[in-house]
């Protein structure tokens, strides 16, 4: 049964130091998320709880990173939150986004009369997932915003789809054979209500990286830095021609870079949004 009220362990952070803490957490239980309330100007970290007994360790996860990053400790503090007030509470910090020439991102509650050639991608935030607002999924968007004013006649597989906010944004584009997976459930569930929101039909399955998938024309990862590095051998397997890879931190770019480059693929473009950066590459024409 899901419960009537969640458990929030939450603590102020500068606003600076978010991109690092998320960076180094390393959490498959719980996913923390970053506002700033415009009204009292304080950063603040939340973890939404469904399971109360997981505030010891979510707290243990935090300082620990917070450690790792050479960051001030963090002061945790717990409270609850009903559902239904968590649910109205976000509407505050959500609005209608213009992502890139075409998409647009907007929040059920807020109403949007699409221009003339705009494809509007109707999301809300989970307790989990994302909404459009980082920097990483607007960067994967613009580049599926490039591919398709080229040839929207091609397939495309997003790789851990979260929301499924990508895969979603592609068939609006209108690529023709869009498929996702995401080695989360809830991942999933939440995937599948956000496409029947959105009128597209996308199979997304349970699955994780560890073997390669029917090659797709274009690959979306928006995973993290180490874990693009590690599965770099099966995400290429993957694709037939374009890759777009994303979660990376202006820092560790070079490094994804240089891992796929190894592996014959070759970098057409890339794009940086606040301290992270998204990549475009293609696989090397072969010459006979």
């Amino acid at each position: 049964m899901i419960p009537d009220t969640l458990t929030v362990v939450s603590c102020a952070i500068a606003e600076g130091d978010v991109d690092a803490l998320f960076e180094l957490l390393d959490s498959d239980v719980f996913t923390p998320t970053a506002w700033f309330d415009v009204e009292t100007k304080v950063c603040r970290l939340d973890v939404f709880l469904e399971d109360a007994s997981q505030v010891e360790s979510v707290c243990q996860s935090l300082q620990q990173a917070a450690e790792l990053a050479g960051l001030p400790a963090l002061k945790p503090e717990l409270s609850t939150l009903a559902r239904a007030d968590w649910a109205e509470a976000w509407k505050r910090f959500f609005h209608v986004e213009k992502i890139s020439d075409r998409i647009v991102v907007r929040p059920s509650w807020e109403k949007y009369e699409a221009k003339p050639g705009e494809v509007v991608i109707t999301l809300d935030p989970g307790l989990s997932f994302g909404t459009g607002k980082h920097a990483t999924t607007q960067g994967c968007l613009r580049f599926l915003d490039q591919l398709a004013a080229e040839n929207v006649n091609r397939s495309v597989l997003d790789m851990g789809c979260g929301s499924g906010i990508l895969a979603i944004g592609a068939a609006l584009l209108g690529f023709k054979d869009v498929r996702g997976f995401d080695n989360d459930p809830d991942c999933k569930k939440v995937s599948d209500e956000n496409a029947e929101i959105n009128n597209v039909s996308i199979p997304i399955t349970i699955d994780d990286l560890s073997h390669p998938y029917p090659p797709a024309d274009i690959v979306v990862a928006n995973i993290l830095a180490p874990v693009l590095i590690q599965f770099a051998p099966q995400i290429i397997a993957s694709l037939s021609s374009r890759l777009i890879v994303s979660g990376i931190l202006v820092e560790q770019y070079d490094g994804v870079k240089a891992a796929y480059e190894a592996l014959g693929m070759q970098e057409v473009e890339s794009l940086r949004i606040e301290n992270w950066r998204t990549g475009l590459f293609k696989k090397h024409e072969r010459v006979d």
